[in-house]
C-alpha cells in the first residue's frame, strides 16, 4: 500500500510541476547585452558548454529508452514529456545568448547511444537489475540538477555584477527556476525506490560499486569535454570551494549509498573528477 501511494504521489508531483512550469519561450527573453565582448571573455565557455548539454538532452532521452526499456510510467512521463521539453528550451535560450556574444556553438551528439548503455539495458531484464539501474539513473539526475542549480546561480550573480541584468533575469533566472523541480523528482524517486519499494543489500552494494566506477561529470564523454567542464568550473569559481560544491552535488547519494560511511564528507570519485577537469582546464589556458 505504501509503495502504491508513493508512486501516486510522485506522479501527482510531476503533473503539478509540468503544469506550473511549461517550457520557456524565447520571445519572453530580453537578449539585451551591454558588453558582449566582456560577457564572452568571462562567461563564453559557460554559455557554450551549458548550451551543448541542454541540447544533448535529445540524445539523453534515447539513452534512457535503451537503458530502461521497462521504465515506470512515471519515469517515462517525466523524461519524455516534462524534463526533455523544458531542457531543450533552456538550450534555445542559452544558444540565443551565445550567438549574441559571438560564440561558435559546440558540436553536439544527438543520436548515438553507446554500447555500455545498450548493454546495461539488456542486463536490466535480469532479476533485480532494473532496480539498480533505476537508482543509478536517479542519482545521476540528482547530481546533475544540483550541479545545474549551483552553476546557474553563480552565473546569475556574475552577470548581475557585470550589469547584464537583462539576460540574467530573463534567461538564466527562469532556467534556474525549473532545475530544483527536476532535482526534487530524482530525490523523491530515489528515496521511494530505496525506502518504500525496497532494495536488497546486494543491490545497494552493486549500486555503490557501479556508481564509483562509472561516475562522470555532466556533459563529459572525452578528455576535451572534461577540460571544457573545467573551464566552466573555473569561470564559476568552483575551484574556490570545491569540497562544498561536491557536498551539495552528492547530497542524495551520500544519504542513500554512503550513510554508513560516517567519515565520508564527500564521495572521492566526484571530487577527483572535478579536480581532474580543473587541472586539464588550467593546462590549456587562463579563464577570464
Amino acid at each position: 500500500m505504501r509503495r502504491r501511494s508513493s508512486r501516486i504521489g510522485l506522479r501527482q508531483f510531476v503533473e503539478a510541476f509540468a503544469a506550473e512550469h511549461p517550457p520557456l519561450l524565447l520571445d519572453s527573453a530580453d537578449l539585451t547585452i551591454k558588453d558582449p565582448t566582456g560577457v564572452r571573455r568571462r562567461f563564453g565557455a559557460v554559455f557554450n558548454y551549458l548550451t551543448r548539454v541542454e541540447f544533448e538532452v535529445e540524445r539523453n532521452v534515447l539513452e534512457l529508452r535503451a537503458l530502461m526499456p521497462d521504465a515506470t510510467e512515471t519515469d517515462k512521463f517525466f523524461y519524455e514529456d516534462v524534463w526533455s521539453p523544458q531542457e531543450l528550451q533552456h538550450g534555445v535560450l542559452l544558444d540565443a545568448v551565445q550567438h549574441r556574444i559571438g560564440m561558435t556553438p559546440a558540436p553536439t551528439e544527438l543520436s548515438r547511444v553507446g554500447v555500455p548503455i545498450r548493454l546495461a539495458g539488456l542486463l536490466s531484464h535480469l532479476p533485480g537489475m532494473l532496480g539498480v539501474i533505476r537508482l543509478l539513473y536517479y542519482l545521476t539526475g540528482a547530481a546533475t540538477e544540483r550541479s545545474a542549480v549551483i552553476a546557474y546561480s553563480r552565473l546569475v550573480d556574475g552577470l548581475r555584477t557585470m550589469g547584464e541584468h537583462a539576460i540574467a533575469s530573463t534567461v538564466v533566472v527562469p532556467i534556474r527556476r525549473q532545475e530544483p523541480g527536476h532535482f526534487a523528482f530524482y530525490r523523491m524517486s530515489a528515496e521511494s525506490l530505496v525506502r518504500d519499494e525496497g532494495l536488497s543489500d546486494w543491490q545497494l552494494h552493486l549500486a555503490r560499486i557501479l556508481r564509483r566506477r562509472s561516475f562522470e561529470l555532466v556533459g563529459v564523454n572525452n578528455r576535451r569535454q572534461r577540460a571544457a567542464f573545467g573551464d566552466v568550473a573555473r569561470a564559476l569559481h568552483f575551484d574556490r570551494d570545491l569540497e562544498e560544491v561536491v557536498r551539495q552535488v552528492s547530497l542524495v547519494e551520500r544519504e542513500l549509498l554512503w550513510a554508513q560511511h560516517q567519515g565520508m564528507k564527500v564521495p572521492g570519485y566526484i571530487l577527483a573528477a572535478l579536480q581532474e577537469a580543473i587541472e586539464l582546464s588550467k593546462a590549456r589556458g587562463r579563464i577570464g
